[in-house]
This record gives C-alpha cells, sequence and structure tokens, in this order.
C-alpha cells in the first residue's frame, strides 16, 4: 500500500518547491508518492526484473531499461593479468560514508582463502588494516576489467556497482550501511543473485562464508544479466524518448 508522504526528505521537496510550482502553473498538488513518480508522460526505470520485484500494475508510462552501464574509456590495469586464483572483488563506496569497516574485515576474511582479492577503497582509509599478500589495495581501478574475471563482488549495496556486477553475471555479497542500500541488498537476496549481510553482523567469518555462498549462486546473478540486456539499456531509453517527442510533436 502507498501511504501518504507525511514525513521525510521527499515529501518536503514535493510540499516545499513542487507543489507551489505545480499550482503555480495550474495544475493540482501531488500528495502520493505514487502521484510524483507517476506524473510524468514516461517514466524511465534504470533497472529491470528480476532485480526489481515483478509488478503487474505499472502503466504503459513506465519503461524499465535496465542499467545505465557507462564508464569513462579504461585500460585494464597490467598487473590484473599476473592474478591466477578466483578473483573477488571488494568495493567501497565512490562518496565517503565511513564503510571502512567492509575494507578491514576484507582483509581478515581473505587471508588464508583461495582467492585473489582486489580492494577499491574510494575515500576511506584503510592504513590501519594488515593486508595479506592475496589482497591488492587500489583507491579506484575501472570496474568492468575487474568485474569481467570476478567470481563474487562484495560492496555496500550501492545501486551503481550491485547493478554492474549483475549485469556481467556475477553473484554478489551485500553489506548495506545506509541509505537506501538495505532495499538493494534485499532485492540481491530475492532475486537469488547473491547474499545479503547487514553491516552489523559482519565479520571475517560471516563475510567468508557468504561470498563462498554466494559463488554458488551465479545462476541467479546471470539471470539477471540476461534480463538487464533485454531490458535494452540505453538504445532502449533513446527509442522511449524519441516516441515520445514524436507523438508530441504529432499531436498525440
Amino acid at each position: 500500500m502507498v501511504r501518504p508522504l507525511t514525513v521525510g526528505t521527499l515529501a518536503r521537496v514535493i510540499a516545499r518547491h513542487v507543489n507551489p510550482l505545480r499550482v503555480e502553473l495550474g495544475l493540482r498538488p501531488l500528495h502520493r508518492l505514487d502521484e510524483f513518480y507517476l506524473a510524468a508522460d514516461l517514466l524511465l526505470n534504470y533497472t529491470a526484473e528480476p532485480f526489481d520485484y515483478p509488478r503487474t500494475d505499472w502503466p504503459a508510462k513506465v519503461r524499465l531499461v535496465g542499467p545505465g552501464l557507462w564508464e569513462p574509456p579504461s585500460t585494464a590495469p597490467p598487473w590484473l593479468d599476473e592474478l591466477s586464483r578466483p578473483l573477488v572483488l571488494v568495493t567501497c563506496s565512490t562518496g565517503f560514508q565511513n564503510d571502512v569497516r567492509l575494507a578491514e574485515t576484507a582483509c581478515a576474511a581473505f587471508a588464508d582463502e583461495p582467492f585473489d582479492v582486489v580492494l577499491t577503497t574510494g575515500e576511506v582509509d584503510v592504513s590501519a588494516a594488515v593486508v595479506p599478500r592475496n589482497v591488492r589495495v587500489e583507491r579506484f581501478v575501472p570496474h568492468s576489467a575487474v568485474l569481467d574475471r570476478a567470481v563474487c563482488v562484495v560492496c555496500h549495496a550501492g545501486m551503481g556497482i550491485t547493478q554492474k556486477a549483475l549485469a556481467h553475471g556475477v553473484p554478489v555479497v551485500a553489506v548495506p550501511f545506509g541509505r537506501d542500500q538495505p532495499e538493494v541488498a534485499r532485492r540481491v537476496e530475492v532475486a537469488g543473485a547473491g547474499v545479503r549481510l547487514p553491516a552489523r553482523k559482519l565479520n571475517a567469518g560471516r563475510l567468508r562464508a557468504a561470498v563462498h555462498d554466494a559463488i554458488v549462486l551465479r545462476p541467479g546473478a546471470e539471470r539477471v544479466a540476461t534480463a538487464f540486456r533485454a531490458a535494452g539499456g540505453a538504445p532502449a531509453d533513446a527509442d522511449a524518448l524519441e516516441g515520445l517527442a514524436f507523438a508530441r510533436a504529432a499531436g498525440r
């Protein structure tokens, strides 16, 4: 059930900024979350089932086009060819959110495991961590080159890296810290494409077990990848926008 918007940041934005402008333009104010998202003539949703929950009640104006996967052109780092064991990518949030525990726990979890681990730290400082020989620490690495080799991704359950991993057919251990991440992690679990491990339960033993459990869920991740490709991505997005523009030009 969609409840009336009465609290939260989105409610304040609509009440203070969106609704006064709508009234000024002669439009009725919006009071419900579904009204806000469905007010436009076209809603492009950058995901797809089964990562998004299966729905039967979306109107035709809602198009699920799959994730936006563009990243700047790059080349694979030379050291990637030196890694010969199953590869696990552990990545912290690009924007600082104090998820350093994820990096530190990964170093402890995989010290004696038969994996090569690439740990990207973003804005967190891991200088206090004991980094084992099989863990390579980089601030940033082009993810696609690593994902082509990875057997599992451990991440903070950000929508971007989670969908990018699944688009490569790589199962995910999602460790949400806040924002929308608990919901993203739940979708990973419900889709059968990985494992949800809440940050409050994060320790080396649980993380190690979660990775082993996630690896065998690769078929679920590949199912999501197939669905993402079928959704069409950027070309489907452009086609939908062009279709709307042509319809408006034709007066429909």
